[in-house]
């Protein structure tokens, strides 16, 4: 009875464990279900073996027994920290130490009843350290076993390109970059493109889109502004960001603009890593963008005046090579430091909202923006216990005396779009038209993922 008792609460926990760590959209998995049964299957034995071995019939379920019930325990502790998880309510340095922690505890739940066992029988001590070794090789095949089939398992299914948007996609970028008008001469115009790198997770297509409805609306850049987007839902609607488009649509802006005069807001948004900004939009096979290509396209294109705003982890490392007298980069990380919030239910990562969203409506001045946004994400990490992304900004020499007067023009565009009864949408306020097209997708994993 107790047998019967303990394995249904041990098999109870492990379901709910599994599914609070399972993605959306996941099935139930018999496989999963006998790939746990295994274990407490083999220690049913080493007790039928130990009752027959010692001549009493009474401790055939006494192993099994004590290990179900540590199992429970350990398994429903795992499994509270899991909704934590999930709420965000664990500090980031936990991540990196509770998984070795329950590995450990797993191990020891089950080599600590051996070896009890093994000191009550007065078994030799080769024994022991057989069943030890051949305990541990036996744990290690379960626990990958157990890994790779889970109780509950996503549903994988693999991105399928429909035939339309093999032939829509060089319409739309073409059409795109016709929509892109010249500069009006003896004047400063400011230009705007946005990529949003990785398609599996809305967070960067939605950022990218309000942080474009910034620039259009409240800063007059609609006949100058470009949109290279990859998402999972938008091949008919949006031209994909790889290395062509991008490097065609920054030769296109540096042909339509005045580049002693008119000034380029390039804004980029994905997951990254040390000198690397993804671009990934399965089926379609891209080549990831790194600051030395980046820097070399923006040369080619003859654009003089930029300012860069990177949002991804480890932005920081394309400071160096993207730096110029005549350039701002802003990244939302250090060179060695991820940053958050690209998970499907956000509109914008941390930065981006706190950088877009906040700095540029309430002030008049990149830098002023960037510190504000700065102190944002500061607290918001402190909040929520992860490691300081510590944003950056570096001016070059002659952006530092051009710099005011090309943020008068853009900025004084706030104050004629009011005069004139304009309605301003923010980019924290996002219209319909914009959350409308963006298509939730499964959730992956919370928080950052460089």
């Amino acid at each position: 009875m107790q047998f019967a008792v303990f394995a249904l609460l041990a098999l109870g926990s492990n379901v709910l464990f599994s599914w609070l760590t399972a993605d959306t959209g996941s099935i139930f998995n018999e496989q999963g279900l006998i790939s746990y049964l295994i274990w407490p299957t083999i220690i049913l034995l080493g007790g039928i073996i130990l009752a027959r071995r010692s001549g009493n019939q009474m401790l055939v379920f006494v192993p099994v027994v004590l290990w179900l019930v540590a199992d429970s325990l350990l398994v429903l502790l795992k499994s509270a920290l899991q909704f934590l998880g999930l709420r965000g309510w664990l500090p980031e340095w936990s991540y990196s130490f509770l998984p070795l922690l329950f590995l450990v505890l797993f191990v020891w739940q089950t080599l600590a009843l051996i070896w009890i066992f093994t000191r009550r029988m007065r078994t030799p001590w080769w024994e022991r350290i057989i069943l030890l070794v051949g305990s541990m090789a036996l744990l290690t095949i379960w626990q990958s076993n157990v890994a790779d089939q889970p109780i509950f398992k996503p549903v994988l299914v693999q991105p399928v390109l429909p035939e339309a948007a093999l032939y829509a996609q060089p319409t739309l970028l073409q059409q795109a970059l016709g929509d892109i008008r010249s500069s009006t001469a003896g004047r400063t115009d400011w230009y705007f493109m946005g990529v949003a790198g990785f398609s599996e997770q809305d967070v960067f297509r939605s950022e990218i889109d309000h942080a474009r409805q910034l620039f259009d609306v409240r800063f007059g850049t609609s006949e100058h502004s470009l949109a290279l987007i990859n998402n999972t839902f938008s091949w008919m609607d949006e031209p994909v960001a790889t290395k062509t488009s991008i490097l065609r649509g920054l030769k296109t802006i540096g042909r339509r603009m005045n580049t002693d005069e008119d000034v380029l807001f390039l804004a980029l948004s994905s997951h990254g890593n040390q000198d690397v900004f993804q671009l990934a939009n399965p089926p379609l096979e891209m080549e990831n963008l790194d600051p030395a290509w980046l820097r070399d396209a923006l040369d080619a294109s003859g654009i003089r005046w930029r300012v860069i705003v990177v949002s991804a982890c480890y932005s920081g490392s394309f400071i160096d090579e993207l730096a110029s007298p005549t350039t701002v980069v802003i990244t939302a990380s250090a060179a060695d430091k991820a940053s958050f919030g690209c998970t499907n239910t956000a509109d914008m990562t941390y930065f981006g909202q706190a950088f877009f969203a906040e700095g540029l409506r309430s002030n008049t001045s990149f830098a002023a923006a960037f510190n504000e946004a700065k102190v944002r994400v500061s607290e918001r990490e402190g909040f929520m216990g992860f490691e300081p992304s510590e944003p950056q900004m570096v001016v070059g020499s002659l952006m530092k005396t051009a710099l005011p007067a090309f943020e008068q023009v853009l900025f004084d565009q706030t104050r004629l779009s009011q005069q004139a009864g304009a309605p301003l949408t923010t980019a924290a306020e996002p219209p319909a038209s914009i959350n409308s097209t963006v298509t939730p997708a499964p959730s992956t994993q919370p928080n950052a993922s460089p």
